[in-house]
Formats: C-alpha cells, sequence, structure tokens
C-alpha cells in the first residue's frame, strides 16, 4: 500500500434509509461537506414508500461518490448489511437516516481508528436536539476489548452503530452481521465489533447529531414488542460474549437488569398492565430480586446506583417520572 492510500484511506458510510424524505437532505448534505473527502456513500432505500429513494437518486446524480441500491422492504437490519456488503473501503461507519453529521465526524473517528493496535473507534459524547452545544474538552482513551465490551454494555456511550468506526476487514473477517430478529442491533453489532478488535479508542468530542424529535423513533413512538425483543436481544449478546470475565459478565447482568426496567416502561407508557399482566409482574420482581447483585456488582457511579436504587424499589413511580420527565424534555427539542 503506498504512503499515500495509509495516509488517505477510503471510508465507507452506509445508510439506511426508511421514511427519511424530511431529514435526507440535511443529512446528506453532512455527509458531502466532511472535511475528509475520500468516501464511499452507500444509501440503502429500504422500499420507503415516500420520496426518499428520489432524493438518495438526485443526489448520486450529483455526487459520484454516492450510490444507491433500491430494495424491498425488510427492515433497517436488513438494510444495513445489504450496504455493508457492498462497501469498498477500509474504514466502515454506519449512519441512521434522520441523523446528521459535525463536518469533522469522519476526520475525527478516522484520527482515532488509525492509532496503533485500534480495530474500532467512537466518542462517548453526541450532539442531540435537546443539546448542541460541544464538550469544552476532548479525552481520548484506548480500551482493550474487555474494557470496550463493559464499556458499552454499561452504556458509558451511546449504543448504537452511528457514533462509531469500524475496520471493515475485522468486521468481515468475523462475519459480523446485524441481528434481524431482535431490537438493540447496535448493542449487538458494537459490542461484537468491540470484542473482536485488538484495541478500542474513545474520544470524548461530539461529532454526530442525534435526533430525537422522529414522530416515528422508538423513542417516541413506544412499541412493548420492542422492550421484548430487546432483551431477548442483551440476553443473546451475553451467550455470544467469548470474553467471559467478571468485567464482561457483571456488564452483561447489570445491562439485563437495565431491560427489565426499559420493558416496564414501555409496558407503563402503553397502558398496557392488563395486556401484558404476566410481563408486568415478572418486570417487578426480577427488578427487586436482582438489584443487590446489580448494585453491589456493577462499574458505576454512585449517582446511577442511587437512580437504581429507586428503579429496583418503586419501579412503576419511577417509570411515570421519567414519563413525565420526557413529555418536559421533548418540548424542549430544537427541530432542526
Amino acid at each position: 500500500m503506498s504512503n499515500k492510500a495509509a495516509n488517505n484511506p477510503l471510508v465507507s458510510i452506509v445508510v439506511a434509509v426508511y421514511k427519511s424524505e424530511l431529514f435526507l437532505d440535511k443529512l446528506i448534505t453532512s455527509i458531502r461537506e466532511q472535511t475528509y473527502n475520500n468516501l464511499d456513500v452507500i444509501l440503502v432505500d429500504d422500499g420507503s414508500p415516500d420520496d426518499s429513494g428520489l432524493i438518495c437518486d438526485k443526489y448520486a446524480a450529483i455526487d459520484s461518490r454516492i450510490r444507491v441500491l433500491h430494495k424491498e422492504n425488510g427492515g433497517t437490519c436488513d438494510a444495513r448489511n445489504k450496504g455493508v456488503a457492498l462497501a469498498r473501503g477500509e474504514y466502515l461507519s454506519i449512519i441512521d437516516g434522520d441523523d446528521w453529521l459535525a463536518p469533522d465526524y469522519v476526520e475525527y473517528l478516522l484520527r482515532l481508528v488509525q492509532r496503533p493496535g485500534v480495530d474500532m473507534a467512537m466518542t462517548d459524547s453526541v450532539f442531540t436536539t435537546r443539546d448542541l452545544s460541544q464538550n469544552p474538552h476532548d479525552n481520548v482513551r484506548i480500551l482493550t476489548p474487555e474494557e470496550a465490551v463493559a464499556f458499552i454494555l454499561y452504556v458509558k456511550t451511546p449504543i448504537g452503530p452511528w457514533n462509531k468506526i469500524y475496520r471493515l476487514s475485522s468486521i468481515k473477517e468475523h462475519g459480523l452481521t446485524f441481528c434481524t430478529t431482535w431490537s438493540g442491533e447496535g448493542l449487538y453489532y458494537s459490542t461484537m465489533a468491540a470484542m473482536w478488535s485488538k484495541g478500542v479508542a474513545v474520544g470524548h468530542r461530539r461529532v454526530y447529531y442525534y435526533r430525537l424529535n422522529n414522530a416515528h423513533s422508538g423513542l417516541t413512538d413506544f412499541n412493548v414488542q420492542m422492550g421484548i425483543n430487546a432483551y431477548e436481544n442483551i440476553n443473546y449478546i451475553k451467550q455470544c460474549l467469548e470474553i467471559r470475565t467478571p468485567a464482561t459478565m457483571n456488564a452483561a447482568d447489570w445491562h439485563i437488569w437495565r431491560n427489565y426496567f426499559y420493558l416496564l416502561y414501555l409496558i407503563v407508557a402503553t397502558h398496557s398492565e392488563e395486556k401484558y399482566s404476566e410481563r408486568f409482574c415478572c418486570c417487578k420482581r426480577s427488578l427487586r430480586r436482582l438489584l443487590p447483585r446489580a448494585l453491589f456488582n456493577s462499574d458505576l457511579s454512585m449517582k446511577t446506583k442511587a437512580g437504581m436504587l429507586i428503579r429496583g424499589l418503586l419501579p412503576v413511580t419511577a417509570a411515570r417520572a421519567l414519563l413525565i420527565q420526557e413529555a418536559v424534555a421533548r418540548k424542549n427539542d430544537q427541530y432542526s
């Protein structure tokens, strides 16, 4: 490989697109205006019934770095898998179709992942439509695979795949794909990628804009089945972990405990306590029964553990309070 190619590697960006016509211009423009130019952009139109596919084609016609795959609807996981299969770059980034990027998104993550002994990089902080301020200081750390797996499972970084960059050869060597049967696919993908990396770089600069005000998002469109699927997903992740140390097992067990509250929260949010009465009672029992172990073994701050104590002992009250907090917070969204 020439020095020029090594210093200017091709970066593939995969975007799964579905019902994103309101957001696509902003997203694609933010990709095209990256300070790093050597990009391979794959827009996967997942059978979107709106004009998303036409918008993708419009940009492909004016930018040779952009390719578009039109396919029948198969869900986000399938769309991402199809896009990754087409990726040509040395590095891979995966973006949500309703978000957008800071101009130095690729440049910053690429600088992290090109550090010696690193196959994956991420930032532990992102912009949101509720917080558009930059962190005043950066802080870069290099984690071992064991440390990175625990870091992700403890949600010390956003767990989606989109605030991260991966060495594509590592992804393909291990045949890593997005699960197609569970929600929480980003958690699975990120955890497995970290586990198979030689090292993982973590920065603190915000370079990704995460949209909290999309009415079709799982954050605002409550769905109990998503909680059930997420519970299945974290249990599957625990089974798949090849690094089975106290640090990773405790992190996985904590995330399982956390998912009991997430599922209960969704049941309360949808007023479906009677419909899911068995699961509802199971969540309450499990949150209390597993609380001592989750508190004692988890590598988390005292502030986080205080919140766990409230959620474990008074889960329904905590869920209702969180719903009120979220309703207030949504009013502060900046619709960019």
